[in-house]
């Protein structure tokens, strides 16, 4: 299943040129799936930029995928939900990503979405709300379901739910997945949006705004002529990406390398 989840790079035309508004900055932070460690790394440095560059402060967007298969989801989860309280409104904001799409149908109690949750890395997203591994392993999914819904605050849930399907500034559209090609921006699916993976990759065409995306991992941050992949598979690389951007100038921040 792994393999689907990679990028195969093709040679590209040069990458188009876009802006955003003078005076605007934005950063959009890739796919962090549980790792804690990397999210409180990766936020320091940014802040850092942030502060260097002078005015006022910039937008975070991230890009989907918050929990799921790295140790410490429900950690993640609290402390972005933290941060966008701390900081100014409109200035921190959440793409639902499919991990958090499934998520949210086991919180709405559907036991047999659970199966799947936990196929796809959900079992270290339970562990990281306080289930012991002990009652983890001896539970049916019945019984796991329960456990789920105590374990998990309502204010999480919330907050998950609050997460945007798509956000546009200036040249550049932010999604998790992609878009569906030949389909315009304001007609694209919301399953497109958190799961679309080859139609999306494999596309040499022009896009309306240069799609920024996770979803799909990749060694390195990947510049394509239509599209920029922010997922550098954070949750075993040890590698969580974030990248810039302000009028027409885009730059990479990165946590370091696989613990």
């Amino acid at each position: 299943m792994f393999s689907k989840l990679f990028s195969r790079r093709v040679p590209d035309e040069k990458p188009v040129q876009a802006q955003l508004s003078p005076g605007e900055r934005v950063y959009a932070i890739g796919d962090i799936h549980g790792r804690h460690d990397l999210l409180v790394q990766l936020l320091a440095r940014i802040e850092a930029d942030d502060v260097l560059r002078g005015g006022d402060a910039g937008t975070l967007i991230f890009l989907g995928d918050l929990v799921d298969r790295g140790p410490e989801s429900a950690q993640v989860v609290e402390t972005l939900m933290h941060l966008s309280k701390r900081r100014p409104e409109g200035k921190t904001r959440f793409l639902l990503g499919n991990h958090e799409e499934v998520f949210l149908a086991v919180l709405a109690g559907d036991s047999k979405v659970l199966k799947f949750f936990d196929r796809i890395g959900g079992g270290d997203t339970i562990l990281s709300y306080g289930v012991s591994k002990a009652a983890y392993k001896a539970a049916s999914y019945e019984e796991l379901l329960t456990l789920v819904l105590d374990a998990v605050p309502e204010d999480h849930v919330e907050f998950l739910q609050s997460f945007e399907d798509m956000i546009v500034v200036g040249d550049y559209v932010f999604v998790h997945a992609g878009v569906r090609p030949g389909q315009p921006l304001n007609l694209q699916r919301s399953n497109d949006l958190r799961w679309i993976r080859a139609d999306f990759l494999g596309h040499r065409g022009r896009f309306e705004k240069i799609v920024v995306h996770g979803h799909t991992i990749s060694d390195e941050v990947e510049v394509m002529s239509n599209r920029i992949g922010l997922d550098t598979g954070a949750f075993q690389s040890g590698r969580l990406t974030a990248m810039g951007f302000e009028g027409s100038s885009r730059w990479v921040l990165q946590t370091g390398v696989s613990r």
